[in-house]
């Protein structure tokens, strides 16, 4: 495979971007290599710079859920495009987006459109902390909740990529105010609530999570948190930047039949605009202000290119729940054919699947947690990533990150993906 004119790029992008990239993930750093530089993208596919094209497994992290360059959105952006990209003033089309939201999520009274994940997330701690007057916050190790100060404390995604314990930046007093405990364990997280009595004002939570892999929550831990948060006045927030919208119309708070108090989103509303939101009920969102003193702004949040993608992608789900059916079937034949291939090659391997997220961990334990993601063979996944890479198939360029299937994807896709596992496997 000619990959010739990303490697051009990429030297050329080190002399100009930190890395040679926007996202340090992308770097390949993990997994070897030179990165990719993408020119388009069609419903399942990807297409580089060279010319070649790939079956994606990574939706652009998500929000792609429908496929890429799906035609609705694309004619809805242009069309929105040439009565102006942004407004800096109020429009109708928030009201139909946060109205369209609502409809479709439960336990929201309120939402806040934001311009990322990582404002989402930040935004709700500021709150929970607003109407608590306390400081403390509970996080999960191996969970991403975007790079805020206090969020990249035993933080996945990128950061478990890098093997970053410490970020410098970081001050001791926000490492502090971030407590941090294994996700699926409960009882360590009572266990931190009673050291720390009245001071928590946050629960957050990948509800299953995507940073470290797809890692689904065990029977009754989200059940306990929430009886936990309720007991001690926590704020409980899902984070639902990479379940939102996926796993259900009502995202994890649906599928998993909980409700949180607080629930954060990212890209997936803006059919992959830079776009968050957050949202919850009209008890605590009621303190952001203009109506109340948690301070909270932003000059593009809701702006109109990214609302009427979101608007009309969000549209398609709601209309077409079937849509949700189609994409587990889908993601259930690949882990089943996945499967088949992986126990034929006599090495230890473990797949967890939950709706349209999945990923394989080349581990002789199950994987439950941070701890166990990183225990697994992760320089096997490296080879195995590229070995599929020069098969045509493009996952996430990193161990520790979910898979996510869009509904654009073929059984002959899919047939195609097991195929060159099957292949790999045989290399490695």
């Amino acid at each position: 495979m000619n990959t010739s004119k990303s490697v051009e790029l990429f030297e050329r992008a080190q002399k100009s971007i930190p890395g040679g990239v926007n996202s340090p993930v992308r770097a390949f750093k993990s997994v070897g290599g030179t990165p990719l530089f993408m020119q388009k993208a069609k419903g399942a596919y990807l297409y580089d710079a060279d010319g070649n094209q790939y079956i994606d497994y990574i939706a652009s992290w998500g929000p792609m859920i429908l496929g890429h360059a799906y035609e609705p959105v694309v004619k809805a952006i242009q069309e929105k495009a040439l009565g102006s990209t942004s407004f800096g003033a109020p429009t109708e089309l928030e009201i139909e987006m946060a109205e369209l939201i609502i409809s479709m999520v439960p336990n929201v009274d309120l939402i806040r459109m934001v311009s990322s994940g990582t404002e989402a997330c930040m935004s709700a701690i500021r709150l929970a902390r607003g109407y608590t007057g306390r400081n403390k916050i509970i996080k999960f190790e191996g969970h991403y909740h975007g790079h805020a100060d206090s969020f990249l404390v035993k933080a996945g995604s990128g950061v478990a990529t890098f093997n970053i314990q410490t970020v410098p930046g970081v001050t001791a007093g926000v490492a502090n105010d971030t407590l941090t405990a294994a996700y699926n364990d409960l009882n360590a997280v009572k266990k931190l609530v009673a050291e720390h009595k009245g001071e928590i004002a946050a629960i957050i939570v990948e509800p299953v999570a995507g940073n470290m892999g797809c890692i689904l929550p065990k029977p009754g831990f989200h059940e306990g948190l929430r009886k936990l948060c309720d007991e001690e006045a926590i704020i409980f927030i899902f984070d639902e930047v990479m379940t939102g919208f996926r796993l259900a119309p009502g995202g994890a708070q649906e599928r998993l039949g909980i409700k949180a108090d607080m629930v954060t989103y990212g890209k997936v509303i803006g059919g992959g605009m830079p776009v968050g939101a957050f949202g919850g009920k009209k008890e605590f969102m009621q303190h952001i202000a203009p109506l109340g003193n948690v301070y909270q702004a932003g000059t593009l949040s809701g702006n109109p290119i990214a609302m009427i993608a979101g608007y009309t992608m969000l549209t398609e789900l709601k209309n077409n729940p079937s849509i949700y059916k189609d994409l587990e079937e889908k993601t259930i034949y690949l882990r089943d054919g996945l499967n088949e291939v992986l126990k034929t090659w006599g090495q230890p391997f473990v797949i967890n699947q939950l709706g349209s997220m999945i990923s394989i961990h080349f581990s002789d334990h199950p994987v439950v947690d941070f701890a166990s993601a990183a225990s697994a063979n992760n320089e096997r996944f490296k080879k195995y990533f590229h070995a599929m890479l020069n098969r045509g198939v493009y996952l996430p360029p990193s161990a520790f990150e979910s898979w996510f299937l869009n509904n654009a994807l073929t059984k002959e896709d899919l047939d195609k993906t097991i195929q060159a596992t099957k292949e790999s496997l045989q290399e490695l």
